[in-house]
């Protein structure tokens, strides 16, 4: 899947065909959090609280691009 940012070693990912609710993966390689584009609250997994917070600043500022990507991707799932 197409990688939307990257923040150093942190990728923020939306997937294709993925299941509901619309949401992001904020992924390192110590750890991966999936978050829930509308709320930003996070749906599952771990990750580092640096990282974490790296992701939703990053997210909040960006939350159009993110619901954007997701809904071209996800045509079928809403």
């Amino acid at each position: 899947m197409p990688t939307i940012h990257r923040i150093g070693r942190l990728k923020i990912q939306v997937f294709a065909d993925d299941h509901a609710p619309p949401h992001f993966h904020a992924w390192h390689p110590e750890g991966e959090v999936l978050v829930v584009i509308a709320t930003l609250e996070p749906l599952a997994g771990k990750l580092d609280a640096r990282e974490l917070r790296k992701a939703m600043e990053w997210a909040s500022a960006n939350r159009d691009a993110l619901e954007n990507a997701w809904r071209r991707l996800n045509e079928e799932i809403r």
